[in-house]
């Protein structure tokens, strides 16, 4: 008879970026390596020896470099990231009946049911082994009945190994372990449990649930039902299916390109604030194009993950020129962002250029405020027109 319990992997590239680097340059394995921009830049990822010299992602690159003075900097590779992100996308879904991409280097996989035809357990190893032995990308894994807990074993067989948590073992696994192991658990509320005696996950079990709520409201609730192993086996399939969209219908009929192009920023403008507001990135873009005749195209690129403005409005203007009929009129134009990801504190890092980042923060936060058409680039205003005498107006 079949094992009625779920099972979920968890799997996450070790080191990604760094990873990504060593493979394509195998001279930095065994070396202190950190990704990420130079002078005033921050440390994207770091491999496992940096590591030891107390470096860590987000620190600033000056005093990674004081903490290691031989340390590698390198960002070498970073137009590969989102393909090999891919690569290992392709080989999972290849695999697996449903999983869900949470994030460039991070995957969970629902493996429930596969017990009737293969052994879980086995297939869970061999989906790891065959991503490493394809792509040359170290791997961890964890499996067991629930999503934290599969992502916590992941952690604890890190780096470039495989932990499985079997059903009825959750309590023993998890016990042992300090409160801040757990997923959502990060310094401040770590530390304000440990004030209150919460030390290890066995201690934070043993809670009652009615305290913890008082202290920490329903986020400690949830703490208490993840210490005693309870968790979610919801797998999100329709990653893949989000997008985000915005279209213009013109009250007039257009063929003028100075106009279509501002059009174009604007679009690209809007729906990327909504990609930052929901902390997303893109990894496809969509341009549809529909002419005075209701005729309608549209065309896609998969790019790099991003979530810039400038980094997107690129690729955004470079289909719609690709794409638009000279001289035929147009009365619709519509962007599309779609094969959405988490836009994790990594990947913000991984965009290489924190001040673009804070000024378009910057700019979402005065769009919170006064509306999101208060600001927009200088490119979207219209040309101002020349006098018909030639003097400047």
């Amino acid at each position: 008879m079949a094992d009625p319990h779920p099972y979920i992997a968890h799997y996450d590239l070790d080191s990604f970026f760094v990873s990504v680097e060593i493979r394509n340059n195998p001279a930095l394995q065994g070396k202190p390596v950190l990704v990420g921009g130079y002078d005033r830049g921050v440390v994207a990822a770091c491999s496992y020896e940096a590591r030891k010299f107390g470096i860590h992602s987000a620190m600033p690159m000056k005093k990674a470099l004081q903490l290691c003075p031989q340390a590698i900097v390198t960002n070498h590779s970073r137009d590969q990231y989102s393909h090999y992100s891919r690569w290992v996308t392709d080989i999972i879904a290849d695999r697996v009946p449903a999983f869900e991409k949470a994030s460039i280097d991070e995957f969970y996989v629902d493996l429930s049911g596969m017990d009737k035809y293969f052994g879980v357990q086995q297939f869970a190893r061999e989906l790891r082994e065959t991503v490493i032995r394809e792509t040359g990308l170290p791997m961890s894994g964890g499996l067991s009945t629930a999503r934290f807990i599969s992502k916590m074993a992941t952690n604890e067989a890190k780096p470039n190994g495989f932990l499985e948590v079997e059903p009825g073992n959750e309590q023993a696994f998890l016990w042992p372990l300090g409160v801040g192991k757990i997923n959502g658990v990060g310094q401040q509320t770590e530390l304000q449990l440990k004030n209150w005696g919460i030390r290890t996950i066995a201690e934070l079990a043993a809670t009652p649930i009615e305290l913890l709520l008082k202290l920490l409201g329903q986020h400690g609730e949830s703490l208490w039902h993840k210490a005693q192993g309870i968790g979610s086996a919801t797998v999100h399939t329709d990653w893949e299916q989000k997008s985000i969209s915005h279209e213009n219908t013109f009250s007039e009929d257009q063929t003028d390109l100075d106009f279509l192009h501002r059009q174009l920023v604007r679009l690209t403008e809007k729906t990327a604030y909504e990609l930052r507001q929901e902390e997303k990135l893109t990894g496809c873009i969509t341009i549809k194009i529909r002419y005075s005749n209701f005729d309608t195209v549209s065309r896609q690129e998969t790019i790099p993950y991003s979530a810039l403005d400038d980094n997107l409005l690129a690729h955004v203007t470079k289909l719609f020129d690709a794409l638009r009929e000279k001289n035929r009129p147009i009365r619709l134009l519509g962007v599309r962002f779609s094969h959405l990801i988490p836009f994790t504190m990594q990947m913000s890092l991984f965009e290489n250029q924190p001040q673009k980042l804070k000024l378009y923060q910057a700019m979402d936060a005065l769009k919170d405020r006064y509306g999101s058409s208060s600001l927009t680039k200088a490119t979207n205003l219209p040309k101002p027109r020349k006098p018909k005498d030639g003097t400047a107006s």
